[in-house]
């Protein structure tokens, strides 16, 4: 096995381009999210730093970003908040110790390879995930792109207290900015996006612009130091040594596994979506195993969980990076603006920012699926649209819950009409002919059912089966043949025992033919008669 994972320099100015714009993207949100925490905006900064650094290195998705997301964050500052209010003094430290623990049940995720069945998720799932994701993306950042202020000058979202729309006002230097940076990154002629691509192209004029005319863009009512990223913490962390309460070891140990599965859903959806837009193939195991790393070491020095993050992703992508140099060079920069390089970054303007995430809000959007709306099977509409309205107005890991649950439940009824259909049942000699001449004598015979299952059968075409058998008449014999049946679960074997319960009821013998070893066992299991299985 490589110790990096997909590393090769073929594509080395993509992958630094992507890196850089993964970065300085990358920089807002890690503040926010550790904001957000209670953990302290520089927890979010480690938490970039370490899970992005070492995710990268030791994962299996390429062009895979990560660090701190919303589902973990939000989970992480229910952990902090209980901690801390349980033990005032050792509550932050007690939490890093639950990010420790769900690094290592990540770790252990990874090596028990339970990332595998992730891959079983449906396309009309990932699309609708990934179009929630753009939409999302681009409400985010109406606040930035629109320059809101409040009253007291501080960006503020639009849909929180739109009762008060008369505290608020646009800002006409955002909006410009915002404008200008749109049409960059929509319209930069390809030749000079070989070169240079567009998101870091315009992160760079947007700034330049502000930088060279700040009047143009600000004044008294807008300050320019509330249009830029401002202030930000700087500093090397600081080794934690994990730290145990026994009065909640159990609830610690619990709240380390949500982390985990948290965060390995969160990371394994991002891989799928990476997938689709590099056209490459993730290794799930691998991936859980370098977040497992990167969390466990985050915690240890005092950084928030991270997953693979679906917009910085789309963002490295974007801007061309797909090896893990670029993961591991976004992490880079933001650790030299941590430690030193903070008054350059400080200056990039919010509504800059927000433009280029607009770009990769719609790039993540599934355009091709919805463009096949009106072709497309209804059940598999009906998936994606649930999935998009779950995942913009409730919660992205519902959404793909009833997602995974409405595929598996249209997939099981097409299985059990496919299987239903596969029945054969014939009474008469001019319906035989498809049989051997064994079972074309029993026909000839008279009285005789000859009644075959083909396919695995599993519960979802049980009582189907069960109730076709029941309307059966005119039968002294029954046979039943499941040589064309490879497997079984317990609910199909139980309507074996079913249908043999009903021939006895009506005075019929039956025989079980055909089944190989592994069915013959599961029906002997059950209570069968062996000496009808023949």
């Amino acid at each position: 096995m490589k110790l990096i994972e997909n590393l090769h320099f073929d594509n080395i100015r993509g992958d630094i381009t992507g890196g850089i714009t993964a970065g300085v993207v990358a920089l807002p949100f890690a503040i926010a999210m550790g904001l957000a925490s209670g953990a302290g905006a520089i927890a979010g900064l480690y938490g970039a730093i370490i899970t992005g650094f070492f995710a990268a290195l030791f994962g299996g998705t390429g062009a895979q970003v990560s660090g701190p997301t919303g589902p973990m964050t939000v989970v992480m500052a229910l952990i902090v908040t209980k901690y801390i209010a349980l033990f005032p003094e050792t509550g932050l430290a007690i939490a890093f110790t639950t990010v420790v623990l769900g690094g290592l049940f990540q770790i252990g995720f990874g090596l028990l390879r339970l990332g595998r069945f992730i891959n079983l998720m449906p396309h009309t799932v990932t699309s609708g995930f990934m179009t929630g994701i753009g939409v999302i993306i681009i409400i985010l950042q109406i606040p930035q792109v629109l320059g809101f202020y409040d009253i007291k000058g501080s960006t503020t979202g639009i849909f929180s207290q739109l009762g008060d729309v008369e505290n608020y006002f646009v800002n006409p230097g955002a909006m410009t900015l915002a404008i200008i940076t749109l049409l960059v990154v929509y319209l930069l002629p390809k030749k000079v996006g070989k070169f240079v691509p567009s998101p870091l192209f315009a992160l760079i004029t947007g700034t330049l612009v502000l930088f060279f005319f700040p009047d143009f863009f600000s004044s008294n009512a807008e300050p320019l130091n509330k249009m830029i990223l401002g202030n930000i913490p700087t500093g090397l962390p600081s080794f934690q040594f994990p730290i145990w309460e026994a009065s909640i070891v159990l609830d610690m140990i619990a709240s380390g596994l949500m982390l985990a599965v948290l965060g390995s859903i969160d990371s394994l959806l991002t891989s799928l979506v990476a997938d689709e837009i590099t056209r490459t193939h993730h290794k799930s195991d691998r991936e859980l195993i370098g977040q497992g790393i990167g969390n466990t070491v985050s915690g240890l020095f005092g950084g928030l969980p991270g997953a693979g993050a679906t917009m910085r992703t789309m963002t490295n992508v974007k801007a061309g990076g797909l090896t893990p140099i670029s993961g591991a060079l976004h992490a880079v920069l933001l650790l030299a603006i941590v430690l030193g390089g903070a008054q350059y970054a400080q200056a990039i303007p919010l509504a800059v920012l927000g433009a280029i995430l607009v770009k990769v809000g719609t790039d993540i959007i599934d355009w091709e699926y919805l463009k096949s709306l009106r072709t497309a099977p209804n059940s598999g509409i009906l998936i994606m649209l649930t999935v998009l309205a779950i995942t913009v107005f409730y919660n992205l890991m519902a959404a793909v819950g009833v997602g995974l649950v409405m595929a598996s439940l249209i997939f099981l009824q097409r299985m059990t009409d496919v299987q239903i259909a596969g029945v054969v049942s014939i009474q008469t000699i001019e319906e035989a002919s498809q049989l051997n001449e064994t079972h074309q004598a029993l026909i000839r015979a008279g009285d005789t059912l000859f009644y075959q299952l083909n396919g695995p059968m599993g519960f979802g075409s049980a009582k189907s089966i069960v109730k076709d058998f029941s309307n059966k008449s005119d039968y002294n014999r029954a046979i039943l043949d499941l040589s064309n049946v490879p497997t079984m679960d317990y609910t199909a074997s139980r309507a074996i025992a079913e249908i043999c319960n009903i021939c006895k009821e009506n005075s019929a013998k039956i025989e079980v033919i055909g089944a190989n070893n592994k069915v013959r066992n599961f029906l002997e299991n059950i209570g069968i008669d062996s000496e009808i299985i023949i």
